[in-house]
């Protein structure tokens, strides 16, 4: 029977999955054929979920001794050179966790959008198939209502209009016959709707469910991708509070992609192994409705099958043909002699050409080439774009937990690392010149030093008498030193008060008898300077020190 099918020919993941071990909870093997019934069959598919209920844990724990390790066996915190390479550890950590990230992502869209075209394809041919097979009952039920109420009512009328004519009512005796040879063989045919088939309502639950999958999907890979991209602003942040936000999400991402692992190899292996042999599947399921030459004659529409259909169809055109010949008769030689029944026989020849129409789109609708092409859909839809996008998922949530693995043993150690800079900076000491915030507050010391110092030129003035040495008022702006202050921090240097010019600063040069400050300062200047005797120096203290 296998070798007579051409048309479909199972791909060969199908057969690799089919080959799966089928073991139920008992740790007993079981038959590979598709039972969704049976119980042992339901517990192979329940044995696959909970084997990646064991790689969840396996990974978690996993995660658990890396983690306790981590904290347990600590590194010298105070070498230099141990905090490059860890450093270097979590960059390419992130990197690798960052791209297989995206890569898990691509392929997971791929695969949830290849399972969505499966299902999608299995949907309309379910409702092609419904349409089918619902125009067969609507077909056979108007025509053998037409038969048993139009055109029985018309033959009684015609029969007492006969009644004086033997052979004119014996005609309508055979048209009678021959109306309930139709109505025979029409009943002879299956009647789809007593097979608890309803093909639209499973089309439209599938199709609800899938609608369902896919949005779940599109939220994980959504959240993965966030989780990875804001995992990865954290470490280049250096920011504590979103690393840890990420460890928590990570943590919950790994279980989502440890669980949809073991729904989708649980539907894969379930639909692989319905697609090795879909047509002994179909024939098993429907033994106890249809007869098996109809259901054999739909799967393989071969020309050398006979068609199951045909003798009912025979028997139906040639009882409509009689009928069509007799009313014609009637309408030749009964309608001179009784013109009341010319109306009741061309009713009854409209009815009998409106039963010949639908023998004709009957007889289409029979033919198998219709819904035998409505299968092959399905069984392509669901054994190659289904089956196929369902390994992409489960590479997805391979590689998603993967991901996650490395992310959440990289997030610690980015952790340690930044405790250790912000400690290694809250160690820096105040009084050490080369400290910024030291360099900081000693510029602002020497501001106000120098604000409060006397200015020497402003008591030039006054060196003429020696008796009054009483300082005015101060009344010099340091503004020339602090805007030269800020241009020399502005540009890298040291603001130092031995590079700003005497005029302005309110104190002489630092050493008056150097050529630098000779040649910068006016003789008058210097002159007023070394005429100060010891009293005016004692008097101003250190401010005029060299």
């Amino acid at each position: 029977m296998s070798s007579a099918r051409v048309d479909y020919i199972a791909p060969w993941w199908t057969y690799w999955l089919h080959n799966f071990p089928h073991i139920n909870l008992r740790f007993q093997p079981v038959e590979h054929t598709f039972l969704p019934e049976d119980a042992n069959y339901q517990q192979t598919l329940i044995f696959l979920a909970c084997v990646a209920a064991a790689g969840l844990g396996l990974n978690l724990l996993g995660l658990a001794i890396y983690l306790s390790c981590l904290c347990c066996c600590r590194r010298d915190e105070e070498e230099d050179e141990s905090k490059k390479p860890n450093s270097c550890c979590v960059t390419w950590s992130a990197v690798a966790a960052g791209l297989i990230c995206c890569i898990a992502v691509g392929v997971g869209f791929y695969g949830n959008s290849e399972t969505n075209d499966g299902v999608y394809q299995l949907t309309y041919s379910l409702y092609n198939a419904n349409h089918t097979l619902g125009g067969v009952d609507n077909l056979v039920a108007n025509t053998m209502g037409s038969m048993e109420s139009g055109l029985t009512q018309h033959l009684a009328r015609l029969d007492e209009i006969f009644a004086a004519r033997g052979d004119f009512v014996q005609t309508l005796q055979f048209m009678q016959q021959m109306a309930d040879s139709i109505i025979k063989q029409l009943l002879g045919l299956p009647d789809w709707e007593q097979l608890n088939i309803d093909l639209a309502a499973l089309a439209t639950e599938t199709a609800r469910i899938e609608h369902y999958r896919w949005l779940t999907y599109l939220l994980i890979l959504i959240l993965d991708l966030i989780i990875c991209l804001v995992a990865c602003l954290g470490l280049a942040k250096q920011s504590r509070w979103l690393l840890t936000t990420m460890m928590v999400f990570g943590v919950l991402t790994l279980i989502l992609s440890w669980a949809s692992l073991g729904a989708d190899i649980a539907a894969a292996v379930g639909t692989s192994d319905f697609c090795v042999s879909p047509d002994k599947v179909i024939m098993n399921q429907t033994r106890e409705f249809i007869n098996s030459d109809i259901v054999h004659y739909y799967i393989y529409c071969s020309q050398t099958l006979p068609n199951p259909f045909q003798q009912t169809l025979t028997v139906f055109q040639r009882s409509l043909t009689t009928m069509q010949i007799q009313i014609q008769g009637l309408l030749q030689f009964a309608v001179p002699l009784f013109p009341t029944a010319e109306r009741d026989l061309t009713s009854i020849q409209r009815l009998l050409n409106s039963s010949e129409a639908s023998l004709h789109q009957l007889t289409a609708l029979l033919d198998c080439r219709g819904l035998n092409k409505d299968y092959l859909d399905a069984l392509m839809g669901v054994c190659y774009d289904g089956v196929e996008g369902l390994l992409y998922l489960c590479l997805f949530s391979l590689l998603a937990s993967s991901a996650f693995t490395v992310m959440l043993c990289a997030i610690p150690r980015a952790w340690r690392t930044i405790a250790n800079r912000e400690r290694d900076y809250d160690d820096i000491d105040e009084g050490d010149p080369f400290n910024p915030s030291a360099r900081r507050m000693t510029g602002h010391t020497s501001s106000g030093t120098h604000g409060n110092m006397h200015s020497f030129c402003s008591y030039s003035s006054s060196m003429g008498s020696q008796t009054s040495l009483h300082p005015p008022a101060q009344t010099v702006s340091n503004a020339p030193v602090s805007e030269y202050m800020n241009q020399a921090a502005l540009f890298g240097g040291n603001p130092r008060y031995e590079n700003v010019p005497l005029i302005g600063r309110g104190s002489p040069p630092p050493s008056i008898n150097s050529q630098p400050f000779r040649n910068r300062y006016s003789p008058t200047m210097r002159a007023t300077y070394l005429s100060m005797t010891e009293d005016q120096l004692r008097h101003f203290g250190n401010d005029f020190q060299a």
